[in-house]
């Protein structure tokens, strides 16, 4: 009789997570939302010695520009632990011909020259507050499927990785492969960025979460889902997910951070 129902069980589950892939359009290419078709501009950013708040402080003052220039806010926060930079900036452009468009190029400028500080009085006061920058555009998500997901959540947990030479598509796969088994375990989907141009990273994948206890959340399993959820998502199984991921870099950094109210 209890293997009966055990079989039942599995039978069910099988059912259920063939559903939950349908119902996220997980096809041969992944997850629509991790499809890279939105420019991003990424800049990670290290503040001077004892200047952290004063950076914070000048980016807050900057938004206003950004406003009058009609651009869009770009999504930021900061780290707690991980990485050796303390900010994080996601600038959206939708695509380089839009952002620098004529037309948009003339409002920012005059938005710029309009502010109590001059754009080279800025670029100085951003010097002397920050001792390291990097910036790398990359192709993500749309804008309204990020801008939701940092609208509703606090913490964020990145990584950031380069591959291997050669192995760029597969470790893109893998990381599609590995959203599908964390959205079978319950996590929430990382959303996806690729390198374009800019710094030497590849790929990251970006995740947004409640707080701390969200993302430290561990699902209730038994060890024939997860296996049955691994299968699914690619894998041969749970344990092979993070050795064949590290098969595929040459390079990998976690940082995990809060928003900046």
């Amino acid at each position: 009789m209890k293997n009966r129902i055990k079989k039942a069980s599995m039978v069910l589950l099988f059912l259920a997570l063939g559903a939950f892939f349908a119902n996220t359009a997980f096809t041969a290419d992944g997850p629509r939302s991790a499809e890279p078709t939105y420019l991003y501009k990424t800049t990670f950013v290290r503040a001077a010695p004892g200047k952290l708040l004063d950076l914070i402080a000048l980016y807050k003052s900057r938004m206003a520009v950004v406003d009058a220039s009609g651009d869009e806010r770009p999504l930021w926060w900061r780290h707690t632990q991980g990485d050796q930079w303390d900010l994080m900036l996601l600038v959206p452009m939708g695509s380089y011909m839009e952002y620098y468009s004529k037309a948009r190029l003339s409002r920012r400028t005059k938005a710029a020259e309009a502010s109590p500080l001059s754009p080279r009085e800025y670029k100085n006061k951003l010097d002397a507050c920050s001792s390291w920058r990097e910036d790398i555009f990359v192709l993500g998500p749309p804008f309204e499927t990020v801008k939701k997901e940092f609208e509703g959540n606090a913490y964020y947990h990145i990584e950031i990785m380069v591959s291997l030479p050669g192995k760029q598509e597969e470790l893109f796969k893998e990381r599609q492969m590995e959203n599908a088994y964390g959205m079978a375990m319950g996590r929430p989907e990382n959303m996806i960025f690729v390198r374009d141009q800019g710094a030497a990273w590849d790929i990251f994948t970006l995740g947004c979460y409640r707080d701390l206890k969200h993302w430290a959340e561990s699902p209730d399993m038994t060890k024939e889902k997860r296996e049955l959820a691994a299968r699914q998502a690619g894998f041969k199984s749970p344990d092979e997910i993070g050795p064949y991921m590290r098969t595929l870099i040459d390079m990998h950094r976690d940082t995990m951070g809060v928003a900046i109210k």
